[in-house]
């Protein structure tokens, strides 16, 4: 055990001798960081996906202004200083809320309602460019950098315990990412940060051949948009990047360090999004409607709704939405056409799947129902998709298969997961008895000796049996069973004499052991 603990402790001093100092890229300065290129590339794929699966998804209506927005993206990367190094990727999401967000190994989105707020392309790259140098001088590596010295005893724990993360604690550690993610993306990077992703955001716009006054007047607008907009612009963009008038003032200063001239592009930026800006409307009317739909008002959602699926119905958030407003009704057939009409549309966004094989599962339906969930998971981690499938392989005897899926989805802290915690504990609990019920000795003032049990779980368990073990007098290991047959509600506590007494209270826990051996459920 020394031996591990001097290991371990040699292992942590070596990675921080090697990567806790590095160069920014960027900068040129000098940086504490633990994570490299390897790291942040391996998270920003892992999380990228299910990032955007849950901000609804990619925007698909106009494939044009994706390709739009990544060719701008690609021409800023191609001045990054990492590029080569970095997977650079551009999407946009199909997203009201005004936002862009970076993933550490150059994974950036920009979602559709901050695209209706810009004037040109050359504030568009004002945006890209500050994303890409976030990721370009690893400004989310060296913040999660600065937490791992934090977690520094809970790796040596790992190493000593030689614990190891086997292929299914690696998929239920997936349907973390999407929390990781937004802790990562809401984190706010510091001034520092945000000064770096401003100047040198710039710096790449001018090297690309952009007006760096684009910056400048992004600023403004952000600014002026910030005093009289409502919380949903604060809850996005803003929220990491705050606007203030010394951004605007530092971007004119760094603007007048930079060459003069460059593109602006306002005509073409105008015309790429020209589609965007007419179906405008209908986002807005469907943003109202889910509005409507959560102060518990489904007729105004439902007018809100009909406003825009008449402006575009090909939308399959829309339908997404009509399919939730006739599930509300129990109008279980309507409200599965709809989530069909929405997969139609838009096959690669997970919810209209996770919804279909709801829907199908209520009506029986259960080999559909199966493929539609897998297909939801394949896009996106869910707690109810893993519930729905442990009952189905419940229902053929798969028990296997139904105990893996409700673990899974246990971990979500949801009404599901909960429901997903009652499954496991009445398919384990006979089995392992000692995971779920936690037994403990105890001693009174007399010497006489206890054993103090707590059921863990939220279901009643009776004929509960606790074997002892405890050294006597002489030495001699002796073995007991004590049994308490009486229901024990979930969370509550009792305790049991073992019959035996200690001269010296302090000497328990060196002397006495217990542990639950056998359990029922009470029906």
């Amino acid at each position: 055990m020394r031996a591990a603990r001097k290991f371990a402790l040699i292992l942590l001093v070596a990675i921080l001798g090697l990567t806790a100092c590095s160069v920014n890229p960027v900068t040129g300065k000098s940086n504490f960081q633990l994570y490299g290129a390897e790291w942040e590339n391996q998270v920003g794929t892992q999380m990228y996906a299910p990032m955007k699966q849950a901000q609804g998804g990619e925007f698909v209506l106009d494939p044009e202004l994706t390709q739009y927005v990544q060719d701008v993206g690609a021409r800023l990367a191609a001045r990054s200083r990492r590029e080569g190094e970095l997977q650079y990727e551009f999407s946009v999401l199909n997203d009201s809320t005004p936002n862009a967000w970076a993933l550490p190994g150059g994974k950036i989105v920009i979602n559709r309602g901050l695209l209706t707020e810009l004037d040109s392309e050359a504030e568009l790259a004002a945006v890209l460019g500050h994303e890409i140098v976030h990721a370009d001088a690893a400004h989310g590596a060296r913040a999660q950098s600065k937490g791992v010295i934090t977690q520094s005893a809970a790796v040596i724990s790992m190493v000593i315990l030689g614990s190891t993360i086997d292929d299914q604690q690696a998929r239920e550690v997936a349907m973390m990412v999407p929390a990781m993610g937004a802790q990562m993306l809401t984190q706010k990077y510091g001034r520092d940060a945000e000064r770096e992703s401003d100047e040198y955001g710039m710096r790449y716009m001018s090297e690309a051949g952009y007006d760096p006054q684009g910056a400048v007047e992004l600023q403004k607008t952000f600014v002026e948009l910030s005093e009289g907009r409502n919380q949903d612009w604060m809850s996005g963009l803003f929220a990491s990047h705050p606007p203030s008038q010394e951004r605007v003032d530092n971007n004119r200063k760094t603007a007048r360090k930079l060459p003069e001239g460059g593109e602006t592009g306002r005509e073409r930026y105008q015309q790429k999004t020209a589609y965007l800006r007419r179906v405008q409307p209908a986002y807005e009317a469907y943003d109202e409607a889910r509005k409507a739909l959560a102060d518990d008002k489904p007729a105004q959602a439902q007018e809100k709704l009909n406003r825009a699926l008449a402006i575009e119905p090909r939308e399959a958030l829309f339908h997404d939405l009509q399919g939730d407003l006739y599930a509300l009704n129990k109008k279980t057939d309507k409200a599965l056409a709809s989530y069909q009409k929405a997969i139609r549309y838009d096959p690669g966004f997970f919810y209209g799947h996770l919804r279909k094989g709801q829907m199908e599962y209520e009506l029986n339906r259960y080999s559909p129902a199966k493929e539609s969930l897998n297909t939801s998971l394949e896009l996106m981690p869910t707690a109810e998709a893993h519930y729905l499938l442990g009952m189905l392989a419940k229902r053929q005897g798969d028990q296997a298969a139904a105990m893996e899926h409700f673990k899974t989805a246990a971990q979500s802290d949801s009404e599901t997961g909960k429901k997903a915690i009652d499954e496991v504990v009445q398919m384990d609990l006979e089995k392992n008895p000692s995971n779920y019920i936690a037994s403990r000795p105890a001693v009174d003032k007399q010497g006489a000796v206890w054993a103090q049990f707590k059921n863990q779980t939220g279901v009643a368990v009776r004929d509960i049996e606790i074997s002892f073990m405890w050294l006597d007098e002489q030495g001699q290991t002796r073995q007991g069973v004590k049994r308490h047959k009486e229901p024990l509600e979930g969370g509550k506590w009792d305790q049991v004499p073992l019959g035996i007494s200690l001269a010296n209270p302090g000497e328990l826990n060196n002397r006495v052991r217990t542990q639950v051996t056998a359990a029922k459920i009470a029906k």
